[in-house]
């Protein structure tokens, strides 16, 4: 996943807790996002992972030490603070985080902090009682007050042997926050609604017909949006995915359903893209009880369902709307038939039967057409970048002409 042309730089602060372990991880998850990570641990720290863990991982050495002539020479905690596109605390303990509220800078990582312009997210954790306590809650708002971004800790079992907020959030769940800190927020005053999934249109009590989606566009779509500084409505049929962060979720099983989600959501929508791969067709009957095996063939009728994107493009009203071609031939023609019945102003299309492309991957290779007549074929690239590209092409297309 890239987050832009030019590789950020994140300075992560590591201070001692249980928790270091997650840091781990995270940093393995920035790396992969084509972060350039460097890591500052406190001397606590230490006491629960190694320093060359966290080089393994990102690549660089680790700092530690204001007044190590080696680390210094090497590093230099003025070049630390300067180089930070994100500096993050993860994660921050109480300790930490009163050190920073009130100034103090006794070690490597709080002086680096002293000495950047970088945005701060703090993820805290620590004992329930400590998170409660009425000076540690002053001091988070005080980080709130003059800027500071903090993540909310989590709940469940503590390492202490309570129960409770305190946790760590997942690592998975700092990395995305890092992400929407970095990305340009181009896309503020937009209202997406956005559809994602399969829909499932039940045969009887057990079984149903469906299709191969697993919502991973759509949902690549709806974060790449709350990133860029947009709100974001997300109508999304069965999958195994969790709700992006920032989004309101509506989940939904049928085509109808789905139909009536999204014209609830559309007047307040100012752009829609329909990325759900919404069932075309559905049972005439269901039938009441299990359809038992039998000697005989049985016959399946079926009915078409409402075309939910030719009824938006018929009532648009100066809202942008994008569609989705899932094709296996004539991938440009069928597309640029599609944009056209269904009155769309840009379409993506892709050839399911290429390696690469099809359905429940993370990756994609599309081609992207407008109403302008432009195509844009893309190469291989993560759903997450071809999200960005999706955007990209939007608010091209938005510029006066």
């Amino acid at each position: 996943m890239t987050i832009g042309v030019k590789q950020p730089s994140i300075v992560l602060g590591v201070s001692g807790g249980i928790a270091c372990y997650k840091a781990v991880e995270l940093v393995r998850l920035l790396v992969k996002a084509g972060c350039s990570v460097q890591v500052i641990m406190t001397r606590s720290a230490m006491e629960f992972v190694t320093p060359l863990t966290f080089q393994t991982l990102s690549g660089h050495p680790v700092a530690s030490e204001t007044f190590n002539l080696t680390q210094e020479s090497e590093i230099g905690h003025i070049n630390l603070a300067d180089s930070a596109d994100l500096f993050v605390i993860a994660p921050a303990t109480a300790n930490i985080i009163g050190k920073i509220a009130n100034g103090i800078a006794d070690d490597l990582l709080t002086t680096v902090l002293m000495a950047t312009q970088a945005p701060l997210l703090i993820a805290p954790a620590m004992n329930i009682h400590m998170y409660e306590n009425p000076i540690l809650q002053e001091n988070l708002r005080k980080l709130r007050r003059v800027g500071y971004h903090l993540l909310e800790p989590a709940e469940g079992f503590l390492a202490c042997g309570y129960e409770g907020k305190g946790r760590l959030p997942d690592p998975e769940k700092i990395a995305e926050e890092v992400q929407r800190l970095l990305k340009p927020k181009d896309l503020i005053g937009e209202r997406f609604l956005i559809t994602a999934g399969p829909n499932r249109e039940p045969l009887d009590p057990v079984r149903y017909l469906s299709n191969r989606s697993s919502g991973k566009m759509g949902y690549a779509l709806a974060r790449a949006a709350l990133r860029r500084g947009a709100a974001v409505a997300l109508v999304t049929g069965p999958t195994a995915l969790a709700a992006p962060a920032g989004a309101r979720t509506t989940q939904v099983t049928t085509a109808a359903e789905m139909r009536a989600a999204v014209l609830k959501e559309f007047s307040t929508s100012t752009a829609v893209i329909m990325a759900a791969a919404v069932s075309d067709y559905r049972p005439v009957m269901r039938a009441d009880k299990k359809i038992k095996h039998g000697k005989y063939p049985i016959e399946l009728r079926l009915e078409p369902n409402p075309d939910i994107l030719k009824e938006l493009g018929a009532a648009k009203d100066g809202r942008l709307l994008i569609g989705f071609a899932a094709e296996t031939e004539a991938l440009t023609a069928n597309a640029a038939k599609k944009l056209t019945e269904k009155n769309l102003d840009m379409i993506v299309a892709n050839d399911v039967t290429q390696e690469g492309s099809g359905f429940d991957g993370d990756s994609n290779i599309a081609t992207i057409l407008d109403r302008t007549g432009a195509t844009c074929a893309l190469p291989l690239m993560s759903k997450d970048d071809l999200a960005d590209r999706i955007f990209d092409h939007f608010l091209e297309l938005k510029k006066p002409r």
